[in-house]
């Protein structure tokens, strides 16, 4: 398995590391369970966050008295200082521990810097001098803005959306951060889980340098990555067939399924409705026609074109038309006449 540095950090972990996202929602002994069998397997590199409900709490459990043994990343969402060093002790309470190995600004929509009339920067650099946080890193959505934040050369670290869906303008970012000294860190490298070919996606990241965060929370998941430290995919012809045919199918107006457009004026459950067609079609089926999704899907008739969604939405999607696609193709569906 390929070894990364992370940029300036001098972070050096394998290319292959633990997203700690979806353990929030399994038990905590099971979560227990499966961060401690990551770290045995040879994963040292785990990303959470605040706005991760339990999940950093799960990950000071299972790493109580073996802390030096990995890195921990974590977020905070706040955009003022206050809300800033709020979540931080609560962060390093939750871990148990007295310093985060990167702690990035989530999912911001500018970037922070000294003298912007936020103070959050500066809250940022004071907690590093203090030694709660080694190292500074944020993460995008937009394009745009990661691009900015390379261009500033404020950030140890970025972590922006990343698979084999990328864009050449994604690709040229990933670039521009290595000849920046920023480590990148990819996230959705499963695109919310419309990407199912584990080695496709693995063989794709091996090829830059990036970190790849894999959301995990079975432990069928985390078998396939753990396997990977046995042996490497390498990019071969099958592959990009998989990948080729995955890109025609999928890129464009497509939700990945990160879910902050929550939550919808009338309950309806955008980041799974909003695509339905896609997950029904790669993954099994029957769990998505049920009478519960049949029921939530219906909800999408509710629709009121509020606008809400589509200003959170941090990929600027048309959500109610997807949502009314959707709707249109779930129906066809159930009544036969469309086949998958």
């Amino acid at each position: 398995m390929r070894t990364i540095t992370l940029g300036r950090t001098g972070i050096q972990t394998p290319q292959n590391a633990f997203g700690a996202l979806p353990i929030q929602r399994v038990e905590r002994a099971e979560a227990v369970r499966l961060l401690r069998r990551a770290h045995e397997g040879g994963m040292t590199f785990f990303d959470t966050a605040r706005a991760y409900t339990d999940s950093e709490e799960k990950l000071g459990e299972a790493f109580a008295g073996i802390r030096d043994q990995v890195y921990i990343a974590s977020k905070s969402m706040s955009e003022m200082p206050e809300k800033f060093w709020n979540d931080l002790h609560t962060t390093l309470r939750n871990l148990r521990t007295d310093h985060v190995d990167l702690y990035q600004f989530h999912c911001v929509k500018q970037c922070y810097a000294p003298g912007d009339g936020t103070g959050l920067y500066e809250a940022m650099q004071e907690a590093k001098r203090q030694g709660k946080i080694l190292h500074i890193g944020i993460t995008a959505h937009k394009i745009g803005i990661a691009e900015e934040i390379v261009q500033s050369g404020l950030y140890e670290t970025l972590q922006f959306p990343f698979s084999y869906l990328a864009t050449d303008r994604d690709i040229a970012l990933v670039q521009a951060c290595a000849e920046a000294g920023m480590g990148f860190i990819a996230m959705k490298g499963l695109s919310g889980g419309l990407l199912n070919n584990a080695d496709a996606c693995m063989a794709f990241m091996s090829q830059y340098p990036v970190l790849p965060i894999w959301g995990i929370q079975r432990d069928s998941e985390l078998t396939e990555w753990l396997s990977f430290f046995e042996k490497e995919p390498q990019m071969t012809d099958a592959l990009r067939e998989v990948i080729e045919r995955d890109r025609g199918e999928l890129l464009g107006n497509f939700c990945r399924g990160c879910g902050y457009c929550s939550p919808c004026t009338v309950g309806i459950v955008i980041n799974q409705c909003a695509r339905m067609s896609q997950m029904i079609r790669r993954s099994p089926s029957a769990g998505w026609l049920s009478e519960a999704w049949q029921k939530e899907m219906e909800k999408i008739d509710r629709c009121v074109q509020c606008g809400a969604c589509i200003k959170r939405c941090p990929y600027e999607l048309p959500i109610p038309s997807l949502l009314k696609k959707n709707l249109e193709d779930y129906r066809a569906i159930l009544r036969g006449e469309v086949q998958i």
